[in-house]
């Protein structure tokens, strides 16, 4: 049996306070671009597999139960008393929470109460321009007020992380070309918009660099947009740029694309793999694709999350979905004598909590 510590959830968002019925429920299963199709549902999925395995006995209820029975059960307990139940059976001691995320979500204060575990602020640089430019009237106050503010989270967070890397020029943006961005954004905008400049994002993005904390980036979210050519949603480019200025940089949510961050993660000393998001998509597949990870990047550069967002069983699923596959490829190794069992409890340790407790620095930030 391969023991873990309590883990160390390095990339995650807050969970929906309000109480869902069958059909909101099922939307936040998986990201799609609209619901179902007709005669089908999003619960046919790893992911929905998934939550009716491990989710289901942490509220009482018996594995595989079927999704009404489950939601019934959960509307019983209410939205905040499951959360509670379902991310104390996680193991997570440790929560970095990206607070840039859309709607009614618990910021760290609550999941770190609800869960009973630390929490760390991760800020979206896309979302702390746009802050910026609601209270900001001038392009000179704006980039004033965006040095500060990105100062001030250098100062309090534990990240930053960002969307946009991988569709962008890999070099900083020069002075002009950032105030004239700035101006045509702040002209055209309507309040709370969206930053997509990408003059604007290259200038977010190496403000990030210059503050020295971890930088995080989405992939996934990159290879969504339909990139052509190259590495799908991996900012190689940004990779080589960075390249010895001290800033780590942590791929989040490769997957399918898992591999090749792996390699990047392998080829430059300041590139981390997150490893989690692509195992709550993979579901019984997890071990395979862990496998993966671990045959291409270094253990110290592997870093576990769970990925979750909106629903608490994401995060559960998440976590102990990693925690069944690493004791599957690690523990078959030891039986196949490839490896010791001490050596596979040090690099189970590596990833669940170690590698990220010393990329981003917790145990001095308690």
């Amino acid at each position: 049996m391969i023991e873990t510590p309590p883990l160390v959830d390095q990339y995650c968002q807050g969970v929906l306070r309000t109480e869902l019925g069958l059909g909101t429920f099922e939307a936040q299963l998986i990201r799609s671009a609209g619901p179902p199709a007709a005669g089908t549902t999003f619960f046919d999925t790893q992911t929905g597999f998934a939550v009716r395995r491990w989710c289901p006995p942490l509220l009482g209820l018996e594995p595989h139960c079927a999704p009404a029975r489950y939601l019934a059960r959960r509307r019983e307990l209410g939205a905040a008393e499951s959360a509670r139940l379902l991310l104390r059976g996680s193991g997570v001691a440790a929560y970095l929470v990206d607070t840039g995320a859309d709607g009614d979500l618990t910021g760290p204060k609550e999941l770190a109460l609800a869960g009973d575990a630390e929490a760390f602020e991760v800020v979206r640089l896309e979302l702390l321009a746009e802050r910026v430019a609601d209270t900001s009237g001038t392009v000179t106050a704006f980039l004033a007020n965006l040095a500060e503010a990105v100062h001030h989270c250098a100062a309090g967070a534990t990240a930053f992380s960002c969307g946009a890397a991988a569709a962008l020029d890999p070099e900083p943006p020069g002075p002009g070309e950032v105030r004239g961005a700035a101006g045509r954004w702040l002209a055209g905008r309507t309040r709370g918009e969206a930053v997509r400049d990408p003059v604007l994002l290259r200038h977010l993005l190496w403000s990030a660099v210059s503050s020295g904390l971890p930088l995080q980036l989405h992939t996934a979210a990159a290879a969504g947009a339909g990139l052509a050519g190259g590495d799908p949603g991996l900012p190689t480019g940004f990779v080589r740029a960075t390249a010895g200025l001290g800033t780590r940089l942590v791929l989040l949510g490769g997957y399918p694309h898992h591999r090749r961050a792996a390699q990047l993660a392998a080829a430059f000393p300041h590139v981390y793999a997150d490893v989690g998001a692509a195992l709550g998509q993979t579901g019984a597949r997890a071990s395979a694709v862990l496998a993966e990870l671990l045959e291409l990047a270094p253990f110290g550069k592997l870093l576990f999350s769970s990925g979750g967002r909106r629903l608490p069983e994401l995060h559960v699923v998440g976590a102990l979905v990693f925690r069944e596959a690493l004791g599957r490829v690690l523990g078959g190794w030891v039986a196949d004598g490839a490896w010791s069992w001490p050596d596979a409890g040090r690099v189970a340790a590596m990833v669940a909590a170690g590698n990220a407790r010393r990329v981003y620095r917790l145990d001095g930030r308690v």
